[in-house]
């Protein structure tokens, strides 16, 4: 997949960091974070496609923040909780989320950047987060200033990137989705670390949902 970012080089202090966005928005995907109960992801085809390959892109750029802001997109008309912005990193990139807010104040005169994500690459490396069993890492979480955190290594990401693509391929076939309703495809639950409080594993929910006007959305096959 091509990938069109916007790449910045902030510094904070005495580091340089290196931030990639989408260079067009996902404006039909929306991540909301309820009081209780699990993160919600609905997103058409394309803002779930895109993300695949946002994931992909992150699992393989360890020094690289990928900044995925969510909340300025149309607001969905299912749903509750929190609108928030979605970030991806490795622990190299050294991104504490009580210092995002100054970083992301300084997100300005972006270069126009292109990459290209190897899915087959990702393919194998999300295979070898599976094949370890209870030895596989997860993803650490956190939401902090409307924006949600996901900390991992190559193949929890990577992990990640193949149930977006596996939303984006299949959330169209759902039954509902024709009448504009979203429809449970999966979730990241045995991705994300437990609660640090009850121990308890919490889950982001990923949802397609189509965009309006909704007649105008058919089926696969159909």
């Amino acid at each position: 997949m091509r990938l069109r970012l916007t790449e910045f080089r902030p510094r904070t202090g005495p580091y340089v960091h290196r931030v990639v966005q989408p260079r067009t928005p996902l404006r039909h995907t929306s991540l909301r974070t309820p009081r209780t109960g699990s993160r919600l992801l609905m997103g058409d085809h394309d803002g779930l496609n895109r993300l695949a390959g946002l994931f992909s892109f992150a699992a393989r750029s360890r020094h690289t923040i990928v900044h995925v802001p969510l909340r300025d997109g149309v607001p969905p008309d299912e749903g509750c909780g929190e609108p928030v912005d979605l970030v991806l990193a490795h622990p190299e990139a050294g991104l504490r989320p009580a210092k995002w807010p100054e970083l992301r104040g300084r997100l300005r005169h972006g270069t126009p950047l292109t990459v290209r994500t190897d899915e087959a690459r990702t393919a194998r490396d999300a295979r070898a987060w599976e094949d370890r069993g209870y030895g596989r890492s997860t993803l650490s979480h956190a939401t902090h200033a409307r924006t949600c955190f996901l900390v991992g290594d190559r193949a929890a990401l990577a992990s990640a990137a193949t149930a977006f693509a596996y939303a984006a391929g299949f959330g169209p076939r759902a039954k509902g989705v024709a009448q504009g309703h979203a429809e449970f495809v999966t979730g990241l639950r045995g991705l994300l670390a437990p609660d640090r409080v009850d121990g308890s594993h919490p889950d982001l929910v990923i949802c397609f949902k189509p965009y309006p006007p909704y007649a105008h959305f058919k089926r696969p096959g159909r």
